[in-house]
């Protein structure tokens, strides 16, 4: 399998190094890592981040909070679509997207690929559907015109007794090889999953989604992350020990296993650039 690593959405908070840790000017810089695998099975996507009709429309299709706190750039070419296209591919060959979650940043892209069967846990698409966990948040994070179009889901218990380096997995995605599967990492969103990926090396690539959102909370004994981004994670999640338990555990596994797999989340810039460039 080949793998592609895209930026599907950059965004640009307010508050530079205090919210992002690197950046020198007044805005933060954010990316929506997602990844486009090459298999026998056709072309996957692992995340959507925003879509095309994101970017035509994004009034209709994101609220105005997220718009005004996260500050996407919504830029035609950083789309999902655009960047298959870029590659050389034809989008009717995605035949697969695996969600972590359905959040906005991360499904936005859902119906641009009409011929892919989406595949994301139970317990996220029945929260997703009904906007639930979160008050306020949740009626803002979930866009259910995001999806509303998309008929061929494949759902999935958050785990069904299979074990991957302690934690729970689900196995046999439906028409996925076995190299890819999901893990249940609830916490940010009641249903949300990271997505391992086992390349042809032997080595795993983990995408944790938004089970972190810096890199200094992996890779080392103790955390790092700027107040910003702790605010930031705060605010998102529905249930702050799952997600600080998870956590943990990411990182104990990032120390435990540093030569077996690479871990990864959603939104860091230089995790993207060190995949990117190497």
């Amino acid at each position: 399998m080949h793998i592609h690593h895209l930026n599907c959405g950059t965004c640009c908070p307010a508050g530079g190094r205090l919210f992002d840790g690197h950046s020198t000017g007044a805005a933060a810089h954010l990316v929506c890592h997602c990844l486009l695998i090459e298999t026998s099975a056709g072309l996957v996507l692992v995340d959507t981040g925003y879509g095309c009709r994101d970017v035509a429309r994004p009034r209709e299709r994101l609220s105005d909070f997220f718009l005004a706190l996260n500050r996407p750039q919504l830029r035609a070419d950083e789309t999902a679509l655009a960047q298959v296209r870029a590659l050389g591919f034809d989008p009717a060959d995605v035949r697969h997207i695996v969600l972590t979650h359905l959040d906005f940043d991360h499904a936005g892209g859902i119906e641009d690929f009409p011929n892919a069967r989406i595949h994301v846990t139970a317990r996220e698409k029945e929260v997703a559907d009904e906007r639930r966990g979160g008050a306020f948040v949740s009626r803002k994070r979930y866009r259910p015109q995001q999806w509303d179009e998309a008929t061929n889901w494949s759902l999935y218990p958050l785990g069904d007794g299979e074990r991957w380096f302690g934690f729970d997995a689900v196995r046999d995605l439906a028409g996925l090889p076995p190299e890819i599967l999901m893990v249940p990492l609830a916490g940010h969103t009641w249903g949300h999953a990271g997505v391992a990926v086992l390349e042809d090396d032997g080595r795993w690539l983990f995408y944790a989604g938004d089970a972190y959102f810096h890199h200094g909370e992996v890779g080392a004994e103790q955390r790092d992350c700027p107040p910003g981004l702790r605010g930031y994670q705060k605010l998102m999640q529905v249930d702050g020990r799952a997600r600080i338990d998870n956590q943990a555990r990411l990182r104990r596994l990032s120390v435990d296993q540093a030569a077996a797999m690479r871990i990864f989340c959603a939104h860091d810039i230089v995790e993207f650039e060190a995949l990117v460039g190497g």
